[in-house]
């Protein structure tokens, strides 16, 4: 295992700490302490993996995100975000597209591990089933649909899990603002709706056609 990982976060003690838990598991890991040094880091290097925290100044990592995945070198980076700030239903909607998981700080290293091998592993399963079925000949647009697919459903359903535990949903004495609730009835519907396109298109890459 060689695959390289930025870790950007503008806290040095967590960061040093990343590293040394990355290389232990046979990573790569390059340190960026802050948002501004991860996109000029960025300008020379390309590693397989970004690890971007959310609340970092002078900029943050939402903002760093979207400097990140509006440069065409660096937007097919997966990026894996964490944070101690409970993530809200508008920041997972608006943002679910751009990343490929949500770790909460403290960051469980067991959890951040599984998070980071899953991400590669996503990948990989998709670029060979992709592979198959465009020698299959179908359609790229189809191709693209389901591999996009198949990264939104997972990340969705981690997402729908992070936003129940922060909102308190899943605790009988907590009372949940209404905003809260239907925003997340709504990701669920969106994760319902996805899984049904993609049973479809499934069917597809059996018949190959």
């Amino acid at each position: 295992m060689d695959n390289s990982i930025l870790i950007v976060d503008d806290s040095p003690y967590i960061v040093d700490g990343l590293v040394a838990l990355l290389k232990r598991k046979g990573f790569k890991p390059i340190a960026a302490h802050g948002g501004d040094e991860a996109v000029s880091l960025l300008l020379t290097s390309k590693p397989d993996l970004i690890l971007l925290d959310i609340m970092m100044e002078p900029i943050d990592g939402w903002e760093t995100l979207e400097k990140i995945k509006a440069n065409p070198e660096t937007c097919d980076i997966p990026v894996l975000m964490f944070s101690a700030k409970k993530i809200s239903p508008e920041e997972a909607q608006e943002h679910s597209f751009n990343i490929e998981d949500f770790v909460s700080k403290p960051v469980n290293p067991a959890q951040l591990l599984n998070s980071i091998n899953r991400v590669f592993e996503r990948r990989i399963n998709v670029k060979l089933e992709a592979g198959i079925a465009r020698d299959a000949g179908l359609d790229p647009v189809i191709i693209d649909e389901y591999s996009a697919l198949r990264k939104s459903i997972e990340v969705d359903k981690n997402l729908l899990t992070v936003l129940k535990n922060s909102s308190g949903m899943n605790n009988l004495r907590c009372v949940v603002p209404e905003d809260q609730i239907q925003a997340i009835n709504k990701l669920d519907e969106k994760i319902r709706a996805d899984e049904i396109r993609l049973k479809k298109i499934n069917e597809k890459f059996v018949k190959g056609v």
